[in-house]
């Protein structure tokens, strides 16, 4: 096993000037900084009184496990000698708030729509699908189901 390093710089930037002396006082902003890469402005949910114009964690968490999914499925499909021709997902994560306010994902549906040339075998591809839990670093990592019924269609040439 080889362990591997991630780093990120996150920095709240919502103190209006009083920190959080008052509750409704401060914004739930904040942005994620990693050197050499453009910074990402980000809130709360909107739901806890966040900027809805902003990413916020549960956001970045379902993009990160679907974006892990759409490179590992790519990464396999292509030693399959399957070409890929478009790959695009709009996955849904479900969470629940418990009366003490503690919230937790409960499941996660990828839904990608996926082009592959005619005479693809389909099958195979929902089997790499199904291999993909078995390597992505995000889907590893998580502790609700991931779903993953994917579409496909036959791309023109």
């Amino acid at each position: 096993m080889a362990e591997h390093d991630y780093t990120a710089h996150v920095r709240w930037t919502g103190n209006r000037g009083q920190g959080t002396a008052a509750y409704k006082g401060y914004d739930r902003t904040w942005s994620v900084e990693t050197p050499g890469k453009p910074p990402i402005h980000c809130s709360n949910d909107p739901l806890l009184g966040g900027d809805p114009g902003l990413h916020n964690p549960e956001d970045m968490l379902i993009a990160a496990l679907s974006a892990c999914h759409m490179l590992w499925f790519l990464h396999l499909a292509s030693n399959a000698g399957v070409a890929v021709h478009a790959y695009d997902d709009t996955p849904l994560a479900v969470g629940e708030t418990d009366a003490q306010g503690a919230s937790r994902f409960l499941r996660a549906t990828l839904r990608p729509r996926i082009a592959v040339p005619d005479g693809t075998d389909l099958a195979l591809l929902d089997a790499l699908h199904a291999r993909v839990h078995e390597t992505c670093f995000i889907a590893r990592s998580v502790n609700f189901p991931v779903d993953v019924p994917a579409r496909y269609r036959i791309a023109r040439s």
